[in-house]
């Protein structure tokens, strides 16, 4: 297994917490971490940049709850598909009592350092968001979380829901789709979101939530992992869908370590133990598209043997058509204890795995392990090398360790993996610090050019009509022509909304960029704001970069129907009995829609208010007005109405 290339200090516990939520991910040029409470943005050397700061540092100004609370359950991931950072934590401030919230803040720019679009979102009145975990996928951001009842704490099942990615990309107002699947199956739990490195799926795929069940549990005849699809559809949330499960059988394999107590890997120097946390998949469930096929890679914890902690992992293919697990292994490769992992997949195939270390003998370190895409299935054949080697241990005695770390790849090469996890360097009662490296198989390279696109005019209007542009990039030599081919989604509707594309564009000779130019038809139907998305496709000739796709908005110019009285005639005085005259012009006074016929009343007041001393002196029909159009009638009464 290759060495670290970098290696060096994160963030220990400078909020005096357990426990730590190590997560982390990487971009082009930086590596930002998230710890409970705190983070930090470092440059890809390991000199600090920002931070330490606490996490609701980021919603500073913004006012509301997610300024307030810094609450934790922390996750920070790069959108590789946007070249943006998506930052989220929860927010309980009247604990255990609702509402619960979920704070998220996306980075304006590629620059992690910068401003950031930041939102707060009510995620339940009465359930608590907990072990929140996401996945960035084309359109959306996945969530699942463990949902506990308020006050009591009892556990309420499995929520998923989708936050509206385009639109928080852009800063605008934003909405989720929230399934709580409680009343679906009340067994059901531990989910995670898939999350997309690289390229992106194929148009219109779901994103994949998968869970495992233990047959111990006395719920599932056999050991198994749940395969589950989140289709959200922002056009009519209504109808998005939550539907599954796929059923995987897996090897035998056994969760239950030390009763799932707390207390239970051993450390070197005391008798204290901490928490494997084996009841659950662990961070992240990673998808990677490679062109021949699809992969989604995950871990957990399992029992080798005697309370003996090793990590089962899996790679499954295919999960938005048949999905099957291409192989699957248990690592345990010695005495010692192995748990709280972490796995990825680089661009060509090969994986690595993260995990803490230890044993009676040996103190809580971090070490990695992996295997090339050739090597025999179920085996991680390259073996393993040490991050760190921890030089003390944890005594407090609630044993929390983790709950989790992160193995994320650099979006720049695809080679690259980056893991952050725990350690401890002195014996102590929470004195946690936590370490971040990388390395990469040397097998892993290219000479091909990278390929990325962006959204160079990211408005298109039916007004005029004005067009929106991408803008397709490439590094390398610029000596011929490079073809790329992108597929296309959003919520407008190619041929009629804008000007279908043909799905390529060349980059001629001499040239690094080409454009993509997103043309509206400017229709008459009412219509909100849509969305032309295009994601880059792999191909044998270049690869695929970060930012891998953009959205161009298509602004509306049409309206509904605005109807309004412009004109109205009365007479000066009228006698008792006599016949009154009103004259009324109605105009559709700038909507482009039909609102349909309507009608009119008219009544006589004394006060100029209405109220129930008025008297109703008649109606008259209003005719379907087009745009700025207008219907003039009189209406007569006593003794007969007439119009005109």
């Amino acid at each position: 297994m290759p060495s670290s290339s970098r290696n060096f200090e994160g963030t220990g516990n400078v909020n005096g917490v357990l426990p730590p939520d190590p997560n982390g991910a990487v971009g082009p040029n930086h590596y930002v971490q998230w710890v409970n409470l705190s983070f930090a943005i470092y440059n890809k050397s390991g000199t600090l940049l920002y931070g330490p700061a606490d996490g609701n540092t980021l919603w500073s100004g913004f006012g509301g709850i997610c300024g307030q609370s810094n609450d934790g359950d922390p996750i920070v991931l790069h959108d590789d598909l946007a070249d943006r950072w998506f930052m989220s934590q929860l927010a309980v401030p009247y604990f255990p009592f609702g509402p619960f919230y979920q704070c998220i803040a996306v980075s304006q720019t590629a620059d992690p350092t910068g401003a950031y679009y930041r939102y707060e979102f009510v995620i339940s009145n009465t359930k608590l968001n907990d072990y929140p975990k996401f996945g960035v996928w084309p359109d959306g951001y996945y969530l699942a979380v463990n949902q506990f009842n308020e006050i009591t704490l009892s556990f309420s099942g499995q929520g998923a829901v989708a936050f509206e990615r385009d639109k928080m990309l852009a800063g605008l107002p934003a909405r989720m789709v929230y399934f709580d699947l409680f009343s679906v199956d009340p067994n059901l739990g531990g989910m995670l979101p898939s999350h997309a490195d690289g390229p992106a799926p194929p148009p219109s795929s779901p994103n994949t939530f998968v869970l495992f069940d233990d047959d111990a549990w006395g719920y599932a005849p056999q050991d198994r992992l749940q395969l589950w699809r989140f289709h959200v559809d922002w056009s009519n949330p209504s109808a998005s869908a939550f539907s599954g499960p796929t059923i995987l059988p897996t090897s035998p394999f056994d969760s239950n370590l030390c009763g799932y107590a707390a207390n239970c890997i051993p450390q070197r120097g005391t008798n204290r133990k901490v928490d494997a946390i084996s009841d659950r998949l662990l961070y992240r469930l990673q998808y990677r598209n490679l062109g021949s096929h699809e992969s989604l890679v995950v871990n957990h914890t399992v029992d080798v043997g005697g309370d003996h902690a090793g990590i089962r992992w899996y790679e499954i293919r295919n999960p938005a058509g048949t999905p099957v697990i291409q192989q699957q292994g248990t690592y345990a490769p010695d005495a010692d204890h192995r748990w709280m992992g972490s796995i990825a997949m680089d661009g060509a195939g090969n994986m690595a795995l993260g995990f803490s270390v230890s044993s009676a003998s040996t103190f809580p370190s971090i070490r990695y392990a992996g295997r090339l895409a050739g090597d025999p299935a179920g085996t991680m054949a390259q073996g393993e090398t040490e991050l760190i080697a921890g030089s003390g241990y944890q005594t407090d005695t609630n044993g929390r360790w983790g709950d989790y770390s992160a193995m994320s790849v650099d979006p720049t090469d695809h080679c690259t993996f980056w893991y952050t996890q725990e350690y401890y360097s002195t014996a102590s009662s929470s004195d946690w610090k936590t370490r971040v490296g990388s390395f990469s198989f040397p097998s892993c390279a290219t000479n091909l050019p990278s390929v990325t696109i962006t959204a160079t005019s990211p408005q298109a209007t039916e007004a005029g009509p004005t067009s929106g542009t991408f803008t397709v990039n490439r590094t390398g030599s610029t000596a011929s022509d490079l073809t790329v081919t992108y597929a296309i989604r959003g919520t407008a509707t190619p041929g009629s909304d804008y000007s279908a594309l043909p799905g390529t564009v060349t980059i001629p000779a001499g040239s690094a960029t080409a454009t993509i130019a997103v043309t509206p038809i400017d229709d008459p139907l009412v219509e909100s704001d849509e969305t032309v998305s295009a994601t880059l496709n792999l191909s044998p000739t270049y690869t695929v970069g970060t930012p891998s796709g953009a959205t161009v908005f298509m602004i509306n110019d049409d309206f509904p129907a605005d109807l309004a009285i412009s004109a109205l005639t009365v007479p000066a005085t009228a006698g008792a009995g006599a016949t009154i005259v009103v004259t009324d012009t109605t105009k559709n006074q700038g909507g482009v829609g039909t609102g349909g016929p309507t009608t009119t009343r008219f009544y006589l007041s004394t006060n100029g208010v209405l109220d129930a001393g008025d008297v109703a002196l008649g109606d008259r029909a209003v005719p379907d007005l087009e745009h700025f159009s207008s219907s003039c009638r009189q209406l007569r009464t006593w003794p007969a109405r007439l119009s005109c």
